[in-house]
């Protein structure tokens, strides 16, 4: 997510200064991304720097800076909303890259790496589960639109570490490690991922 890019959507709406666009920010995407006061402040002035906000005139000298969008800041916030999010380059998922490390580093227990991270990704997903089956969309529709892009993230990781696991077990089988669950879970973890997406759509 471009903390830049949504400052701009949401001083395209009104003023504000780098505390409230934090607050803003974190309220609206429902604290997903949490920003520190700095990381808010570097931001804006970033902003400032490149000519797209600009300090409102005449504000209450006892009240924080407030800035606005300059004319460039308009049309970049207007170029954001039509433009689709580009995924040619993706960005690095450190996931990825420490399992397509693991199947070519000797020694390493692939198949315990992919059985970790499912049952990570699993207790994500049941606490995804938990928080969504409590929030009613009418109450706060951005919250939950977040949320159900975790719970599908978190759904495929687990459909992709399945594939993983099929993967190594056909093309790099090695042996299983004394008291290690053995590789072919996939049914049990298919059918676990199901029932967990059956309690969502309650």
């Amino acid at each position: 997510m471009s903390i830049r890019q949504g400052f701009l959507a949401l001083l395209s709406e009104q003023p504000m200064h780098g505390y409230q666009l934090r607050q803003e920010f974190e309220r609206r995407t429902g604290g997903a991304w949490p920003l520190n006061i700095g990381q808010a402040y570097t931001t804006l002035a970033r902003l400032q720097r490149d000519g797209l906000v600009e300090p409102v005139v005449g504000g209450d000298e006892d009240s924080p800076e407030q800035f606005r969008l300059t004319d460039d800041g308009a049309a970049q916030a207007r170029v954001w909303w039509d433009t689709a999010v580009g995924r040619e380059k993706p960005g690095r998922d450190e996931l990825a890259i420490k399992l397509a490390l693991a199947v070519t580093v000797p020694g390493v227990d692939v198949a315990a790496v992919v059985r970790r991270q499912r049952d990570e990704t699993l207790r994500a997903l049941r606490a995804l589960t938990r928080l969504k089956r409590d929030l009613d969309p009418r109450d706060d529709l951005a919250h939950s639109l977040v949320l159900e892009s975790q719970v599908f993230a978190a759904e495929a990781e687990v459909r992709w570490l399945d594939h993983v696991e099929a993967s190594v077990a056909a093309y790099a089988p090695t042996p299983t490690p004394a008291g290690a669950a053995r590789v072919g879970t996939t049914s049990r973890t298919s059918r676990t991922t199901a029932a967990l997406t059956k309690e969502i759509e309650r």
